[in-house]
């Protein structure tokens, strides 16, 4: 038991320091109010509040500030000289264009690729050249098996006449 106790001893204090962190977060950024916007930015917790020179924590249950804390055209989070109005515009922009940008590549690649009746005409006539020179090299290298065999039939006379009654006819 003595063990068990001594680890909840240690647990204890991170809990009250994780209890506490908000509170001293919150105290933190309330310092700065009346002071300049770069001081209150320097904790990423912190909103800067431009209409009233506020410094205020952030509220991270919700992704934007509600309008009763802070207007969206004053309201300062990271740097002073962007407002989370023109934040929120400038993303939308940057999102759209990039999911533009891969609308447009899929449609590209998918779609007017395959449909292009000029590739396939292409790919087509390419097929038929290669295949016919295939062709001719496998004629040229028939040609010249049979002359090597006829050759070597010669050399030890088993070459075979065209018409095997040709010797009796021209006797």
């Amino acid at each position: 038991m003595a063990s068990g106790g001594a680890l909840c001893r240690p647990l204890g204090g991170v809990a009250l320091l994780l209890l506490l962190l908000p509170m001293a977060a919150g105290q933190e950024c309330a310092q700065f109010t009346n002071r300049t916007c770069q001081d209150c930015l320097r904790n990423v917790s912190c909103l800067w509040c431009n209409t009233d020179s506020r410094c205020l924590d952030y509220p991270v249950s919700t992704i934007l500030p509600p309008a009763g804390l802070c207007r969206l055209s004053s309201a300062r989070w990271g740097v002073c000289w962007v407002n989370f109005e023109a934040l929120i515009i400038a993303m939308s922009v940057v999102g759209g264009s990039l999911l533009l940008a891969v609308a447009l590549c899929c449609c590209y690649c998918c779609y007017c690729r395959r449909r292009d009746p000029r590739a396939s005409d292409r790919s087509e006539e390419k097929a038929v050249r290669e295949r016919e020179e295939r062709r001719r090299r496998q004629e040229e290298r028939r040609a010249e098996m049979k002359s090597r065999h006829d050759e070597i039939r010669k050399k030890y006379g088993l070459f075979k006449e065209e018409n095997p009654y040709a010797r009796f006819e021209n006797n």
